[in-house]
């Protein structure tokens, strides 16, 4: 079977409403439900606030410009993820139609002949990684119905490939094989190399050709700026290592969807993380931080995510303001979609939030 129909059949989830919580349950090949997950009232009352929020805000081409912070192809991209992992119907579920719109605005911004995506290799990172999530899951017949967009109407596919092209050219490029914040640049850091390689991993995933030198190669980047401790440094080489939860979050993430948890550098960035206080679900990097944070434990020990979750769960509670957002450093569509993220482990619905 191919990779791509293994992902329709991993992406055919049904939801159904059950003693007062979602159970979501995604289906096998001979149609049994080969997992299932009880959400907490709490999370389904913060998930759909929030969504209702992003969809009330977002501007007539799909995008997040009018809520003020930053805006752009990665933006639209995690509000994107937010919609797709809340469990509803893609193609004809309440949110279908923001969830289409989301996908011709990252398409839209994509250049027709280098594949990049928005201003800076975070954004493009970040709606590669959302494209990767929607190919397959989305129908793509009704995608363009109506656009006078002529010259933008590609395929997710089409658009997904051009995206992984200009990831690996760049990272090709790069003195330390990994990115930085433009696709020429010489120099690296492990905030962007990781929001790029995740979205490398996650088309991986959906079928796309990645070549195996460019995920080793960004591998052996992230275990040269890992320390035995499991600090984790920001940018160049190596050194400068600090106690930042969000980039010790980030490499554990990439060496377990990398499938390199035979590594020392995993252990020790795993370890490090589980033994940072459970009751902090935060750094001033507030929303960024939690959104790796999530993944990166539940990958590494489910039962240490699921002591940080109910902290998570009861934090996000407080601060969700009465409309549905949240505020953050990078603006309310940024900060939204990525706490919703860090609690869409709950539903374990989007491919790349699989264990």
């Amino acid at each position: 079977m191919s990779n791509r129909m293994n992902r329709l059949v991993v992406m055919s989830a049904i939801a159904i409403w059950m003693h007062g919580s979602w159970a979501l349950a995604q289906v096998g090949l001979d149609g049994s439900a080969v997992q299932g997950q009880n959400v907490p009232r709490e999370v389904r009352e913060i998930y759909e606030r929030g969504l209702q929020w992003l969809e009330n805000n977002q501007d007539d081409k799909g995008g997040w410009t009018k809520t003020g912070g930053m805006s752009g192809g990665g933006v639209s991209g995690l509000s994107l993820m937010a919609f797709l992992a809340s469990g509803e119907d893609p193609n004809y579920g309440k949110y279908s139609e923001p969830i289409r719109k989301s996908v011709q605005s990252i398409i839209r911004e994509q250049s027709p002949t280098t594949g990049y995506l928005g201003d800076s290799m975070y954004q493009h990172g970040f709606a590669t990684l959302a494209l990767a999530e929607a190919y397959g899951a989305l129908d793509e017949r009704n995608l363009w119905q109506g656009s006078s967009d002529s010259q933008r109407q590609r395929s997710i596919g089409q658009a997904l490939e051009l995206a992984v092209r200009t990831s690996v050219t760049s990272q090709d490029k790069n003195t330390f094989g990994a990115w930085r914040y433009s696709p020429n640049a010489s120099d690296a850091d492990t905030s962007v190399a990781g929001a790029v390689l995740m979205s490398l991993l996650a088309a991986r995933n959906a079928g796309i050709e990645v070549p195996d030198k460019n995920i080793d190669r960004a591998i052996k980047y992230f275990t040269s700026m890992t320390s035995s401790s499991g600090q984790v440094a920001y940018a160049g080489g190596m050194g400068g290592f600090d106690n930042s939860p969000a980039r010790v979050a980030i490499a554990t993430l990439v060496y377990s969807i990398s499938g390199r948890r035979d590594l020392k550098e995993f252990k020790a960035t795993s370890n490090f993380l589980k033994s940072t206080d459970s009751n902090e679900v935060s750094d001033h990097y507030g929303e960024y931080t939690a959104y790796y944070k999530a993944q990166a434990l539940f990958q590494a020990d489910i039962g240490a995510w699921e002591k940080w979750n109910k902290n998570l769960i009861q934090d996000l509670k407080k601060k969700q303001k009465s409309d549905g957002h949240f505020e953050g450093n990078f603006g309310p569509a940024v900060a939204t979609s990525m706490n919703l993220l860090a609690l869409a482990l709950n539903f374990r619905f989007l491919p790349i939030y699989e264990r």
